[in-house]
């Protein structure tokens, strides 16, 4: 796993179908501090939560870490503000001086990104695959510098770092619940911008569903735009009103919308989250959430580079490393049957000993084969 500490990810995790709890986060909350300037900048302040025990002291210099989020915002409730809780923690435990800015358009990545790096920060957050580019352009004229970047292709440069996930595991899980919990035999996929990387959670999901639910068919749904609440809402009403009664979002601050339709509707229908914990959007009308850990890997980025232990290239991480997976649905594991939670399990081992392969494209889905029962 590179510099990455496979322990720290494996306590942190948590899993909605696990046979035994695990630790809770300890990440900060996801609202910036008050009196925010209007350009998005912010200065961490005490408005972070305390670790459950002790963290131990830091070792190296505190660093100054920046985070540019893409047009969603630290308060999309999903991937921005998951990065954004890692980096707070960073504040809380290393004694780093954080900020984050917003990026109101996709001009902005390149001055923003720009701007922490002349400012003297030690490491610098692209948060987002639509930032790569930027990142390509910036980074070589910074080369000491760190930078990371999450979802995206870091360029090969000694001062560069990639993570990545296997949402593909992920989106599979979400989608055999889903495929098994649905009652009208029709669930829904509502994606933020028809990216490839999106795409790998459509057909991801769309495999899952089919794993244990073969007749069930997906109504997709794609906003254009990872920022537009009122379009999630406007294709998740559609595709509920086309009998979908479990719908899954990957699609920012979009899917907030998808979550509002869902509560609307009532008893009966579901939404799924996506990276954080989206549970308490809805009680009891959130499913699940696909949690990624974007969190711990901002995180553990910022703790490489103070102790002088950044390595540069790309880390992939999965269900193996606990870095993606379902949430404690504290709301609703109530409302699923032991029978399935124990299907979720099985295929959940199944995924992390290399038994099944989840499609990454529609063309892999195409050729995909559920596994027997």
């Amino acid at each position: 796993m590179s510099h990455l500490d496979r322990r720290r990810f494996l306590s942190l995790f948590v899993t909605g179908v696990s046979t035994a709890l695990a630790l809770p986060l300890t990440g900060c909350p996801n609202s910036p501090p008050e009196n925010t300037p209007a350009n998005g900048d912010t200065t961490n302040k005490t408005t972070s939560k305390s670790a459950v025990e002790t963290p131990p002291a830091p070792t190296g210099k505190a660093i100054k870490a920046g985070l540019v989020t893409d047009t969603g915002g630290v308060n999309d409730k999903s991937f921005n503000a998951a990065a954004w809780d890692g980096l707070q923690r960073a504040g809380t435990e290393l004694g780093a001086a954080v900020k984050y800015t917003e990026s109101r358009t996709n001009a902005d990545y390149v001055s923003n990104l720009s701007r922490y790096a002349q400012g003297g920060y030690a490491v610098v957050f692209a948060v987002g695959i639509l930032m790569q580019d930027a990142l390509k352009e910036v980074a070589a004229r910074f080369p000491n510098v760190k930078f990371a970047i999450i979802d995206g292709d870091a360029p090969d440069l000694p001062n560069c770092v990639s993570y990545k996930f296997r949402e593909e595991e992920g989106s599979f899980l979400v989608g055999a619940l889903a495929g098994a919990m649905t009652k009208t035999g029709v669930v829904g996929f509502v994606g933020g911008m028809d990216l490839p990387l999106i795409r790998k959670f459509e057909a991801a999901y769309t495999a899952g569903v089919k794993t244990t639910n073969p007749k069930a068919e997906v109504k997709v749904g794609y906003a254009g735009k990872f920022t537009d609440p009122a379009k999630g809402q406007e294709i998740a009403i559609s595709q509920m009103e086309a009998k979908a009664d479990i719908l899954f979002h990957a699609s920012g601050q979009t899917g907030i919308g998808v979550i509002k339709a869902v509560a609307s509707k009532g008893a009966g229908y579901y939404a799924i989250g996506v990276d954080k914990d989206q549970d308490s959007e809805a009680p009891g009308r959130v499913l699940t959430s696909m949690i990624k850990q974007v969190d711990v890997a901002v995180f553990d980025v910022c703790k490489a580079v103070q102790e002088g232990k950044f390595v540069a290239g790309t880390t992939i991480l999965g269900l193996k490393e606990g870095a993606v997976g379902l949430s404690e649905m504290t709301h609703t594991k109530k409302d699923v049957p032991e029978a399935v939670l124990t299907q979720i399990e099985t295929l959940k081992q199944q995924l992390i000993a290399g038994k099944i392969t989840p499609p990454k494209t529609l063309d892999e889905l195409a050729k995909f084969t559920p596994p027997m029962p």
